[in-house]
C-alpha cells in the first residue's frame, strides 16, 4: 500500500506536548483525487474501525491547488482536543470522502514536560525612568524548543515561498526571454521576407521595366514599318489612281470609236438598205424589160418580120443597152453590197472586239476601283492604327515615367524601411542580450537563496537532532530528578519543614505546569465527548472551520 498511496506524512515526530498546537505535514501525489471532505484524524495503534479517532480535522489545500498536481499540505490540531499525556501510541490517518483510507504515518506519543527538567532562563532587558533593568523569565524547555522550532519552520516555509517566487520569477523571465526571442525570431523572419518580397518586387519592377523599353523599341519598329508600309501603299495608291485614270481615258477613247463605228454601221445599213431597195427596183425594171421584150418577141411572131424589125429595132437595143447597163449597174451594187456587207462585218468584228475590250475595260475598272477602295482601306486601317500605336505608345511612355517614379518612390522607401527594420532588429539584439543578463543575474539570486535554503534545511535537520537529544536527556535525567526530589522529602522530613515554607518562586515554578497539565487532560477529555463525528459530515458541515474541530 505504501508504494500506491498518494497521501504521504512528512516530519513526524515521536513526541508531541498536548499543551502545545499538532501540525500535521502531509504530501498529495499527483493522482490523489482531493475533495473537501476529506479528513485527517488521530487513531489510537491497534483501532479496527473509522469510528476509534480520538479527534480529527479537515484535509485542506491550500489556495490556488489544482488536480492532478503535487502539492504539500499541513493540518493544525488544537490543543485543547487533544490526548491525555499517556504511554499510549497514536497515529495520523488520512480518510477520503468514500471512508477509505489513504495513508497513516508512524506512531507518535503525547507527554507532558516535567517541571524541573524542563525549564530555562531568559534574559530579557526592560527600561525604566532610573536606569536599566533585567528580567529573568523561566519558560519550559520544550516550550522554548517548540517556539524555536515553530520558527525554524516559519523560516523554512518562508525560504521555501521565497525559493518558489524566485523560481516562478525565473521561470517567467525564462518564458518571457523565449517568448521575446520567438517573437524576434518571427520578426526577423518577417523582416527577411519582407526584405526578399522587396528585392523580388524591385526586380519585377527592374523585368517590367525591360519589358517596357522592349516594348517600346518594337513600336517603334512597327511605326516604322508602318510608316514605310503607308508611304508604299500611298505611292500604289497614285499608281493606282493614275492608272484609273488612264484606263478612263481609253474608255472614253474606246467608247467614242464605237460610237463611231456605230454611226458608220449605221450609215453602211442605210445605204445596204437604199441600195437593196434600187437593186430591187432594177430587177423588177429588168423583169418588166423581159417581159415586154418577150411581149414583142410574141407580136414579132404573129405580126411579120419586117414590121417588127422596122419598128423595134430601136427599142430592141434600147432594151439590150439598157439591160446591159442594168446587168453592170447590177454587179458593181452587188460588188459593192458584198463591200458593204464585208465591211459591215468587219465593224460588226470591230465592234465586238471593242465590246469586249470595253467590258474587260470596265471589269479592270471595276478590279482597280475595288483594290484601290480596299488600298484606302487599308490606309484608313494603317492611320488608325498608327494613331492607335502613337497614342498608346504615348500613352506607355507616360506610365513608364509614372511606374518608374512609382518604383524610385517605393525603392527609397524600403530603404528607409530596410533602415528602421535593421535600427529595430539591433534594438531587439540589445534588449536580448539585457535579458540574457537579467536572467543571469536571476540564476545567480536563484542559486544564492538555494543555498540558503540548504542551510535552512540543515539548520531546521540540526534544531531537530537537538530536540531529540533534548528528549532523551530528559528521559535520562527523569531518575535523576526523581532522586533529588525524593532526597529533598527526606531532608524536609529530617529539619522538620512543611511545604509552606518553600520559596515562592519555588512553588509556583513548580505547580504552573501540573496545573496547566491538569486542565489539559480535563480539556482532552472533554473534548473526545464534544467532538462531532466525521463520518456523517452532512450534519456538521457548517461546524468545518470552528476551533473544536481543530481546523484554521
Amino acid at each position: 500500500m505504501d508504494k500506491q498511496s498518494t497521501v504521504v506524512f512528512r516530519n513526524v515526530g515521536q513526541l508531541y506536548f498536548p499543551q502545545t498546537r499538532v501540525e500535521c505535514h502531509y504530501s498529495l501525489a499527483p493522482g490523489h483525487q482531493w475533495s473537501s471532505s476529506d479528513w485527517i484524524g488521530i487513531f489510537e495503534m491497534g483501532w479496527s474501525s473509522l469510528k476509534q479517532y480520538h479527534t480529527y480535522t479537515w484535509a485542506l489545500v491550500p489556495e490556488g491547488y489544482a488536480k492532478g498536481t503535487c502539492v504539500d499540505c499541513c493540518a493544525n490540531f488544537q490543543a485543547s482536543y487533544l490526548p491525555r499525556p499517556s504511554a499510549a501510541e497514536f497515529q495520523f490517518v488520512y480518510v477520503n470522502k468514500m471512508g477509505t483510507v489513504c495513508a497513516w504515518s508512524r506512531p507518535f506519543t503525547f507527554s507532558a514536560p516535567k517541571p524541573l527538567e524542563e525549564l530555562e532562563t531568559l534574559k530579557e532587558d526592560q527600561e525604566e525612568e532610573d536606569g536599566e533593568e533585567e528580567l529573568l523569565l523561566v519558560v519550559p524547555r520544550a516550550q522554548l524548543l517548540q517556539s524555536q522550532l515553530e520558527e525554524s519552520l516559519k523560516r523554512q516555509a518562508d525560504l521555501q515561498r521565497s525559493f518558489e517566487r524566485a523560481n516562478k520569477e525565473a521561470e517567467r523571465e525564462r518564458e518571457s526571454s523565449k517568448r521575446a526571442r520567438v517573437e524576434w525570431e518571427s520578426e526577423r523572419d518577417a523582416m527577411k521576407e519582407e526584405i526578399t518580397e522587396l528585392r523580388g518586387n524591385v526586380r519585377h519592377s527592374c523585368e517590367l521595366l525591360k519589358k517596357l523599353e522592349g516594348k517600346h523599341q518594337d513600336v517603334k519598329y512597327s511605326e516604322e514599318n508602318l510608316n514605310s508600309e503607308l508611304s508604299q501603299l500611298l505611292a500604289e495608291k497614285a499608281e493606282n489612281q493614275q492608272l484609273a485614270r488612264d484606263l478612263e481615258e481609253n474608255i472614253k477613247a474606246l467608247t467614242d470609236r464605237e460610237t463611231e463605228a456605230n454611226k458608220e454601221l449605221e450609215r453602211l445599213k442605210e445605204r445596204v438598205k437604199k441600195m437593196s431597195s434600187q437593186m430591187k427596183h432594177d430587177e423588177e425594171q429588168r423583169k418588166a424589160l423581159q417581159v415586154t421584150h418577150r411581149h414583142l418577141t410574141d407580136r414579132k411572131l404573129c405580126d411579120g418580120r419586117p414590121l417588127i424589125q422596122a419598128r423595134d429595132r430601136g427599142l430592141v437595143v434600147f432594151m439590150l443597152l439598157t439591160s446591159s447597163s442594168l446587168q453592170v449597174e447590177t454587179e458593181a451594187s452587188a460588188a459593192e453590197v458584198r463591200g458593204l456587207q464585208e465591211r459591215l462585218e468587219a465593224a460588226d468584228l470591230v465592234s465586238e472586239a471593242l465590246r469586249r475590250e470595253l467590258r474587260e475595260l470596265g471589269a479592270r475598272q471595276s478590279h482597280t476601283h475595288a483594290e484601290l477602295h480596299q488600298a484606302r482601306l487599308q490606309v484608313a486601317q494603317l492611320t488608325l492604327q498608327l494613331s492607335d500605336q502613337d497614342l498608346l505608345l504615348r500613352e506607355e511612355r507616360a506610365n513608364s515615367a509614372l511606374e518608374r517614379e512609382a518604383y524610385k518612390h517605393a525603392a527609397e522607401i524600403d530603404k528607409k524601411k530596410l533602415h528602421d527594420l535593421s535600427c529595430e532588429l539591433r534594438k531587439k539584439e540589445e534588449w536580448l542580450q539585457e535579458e540574457r543578463m537579467e536572467r543571469d543575474n536571476l540564476e545567480a539570486e536563484l542559486g544564492k537563496e538555494k543555498v540558503l535554503l540548504s542551510d535552512a534545511k540543515r539548520d531546521f535537520q540540526e534544531l531537530r537532532a537537538h530536540l531529540r537529544k533534548v528528549q532523551k536527556e530528559r528521559e535520562e535525567e527523569e531518575l535523576h530528578k526523581q532522586d533529588v526530589v525524593s532526597y529533598i522529602h527526606h531532608l524536609e522530613q529530617k529539619l522538620g519543614i512543611g511545604p509552606e515554607t518553600k520559596p515562592d518562586s519555588f512553588v509556583s515554578s513548580c505547580s504552573s505546569p501540573d496545573s496547566s497539565s491538569e486542565q489539559a487532560d480535563e480539556a482532552s477529555s472533554v473534548s473526545a465527548r464534544s467532538v462531532s463525528s466525521p463520518l456523517f459530515p452532512s450534519a456538521h458541515r457548517e461546524d468545518r472551520d470552528e476551533p473544536a474541530f481543530g481546523s484554521q
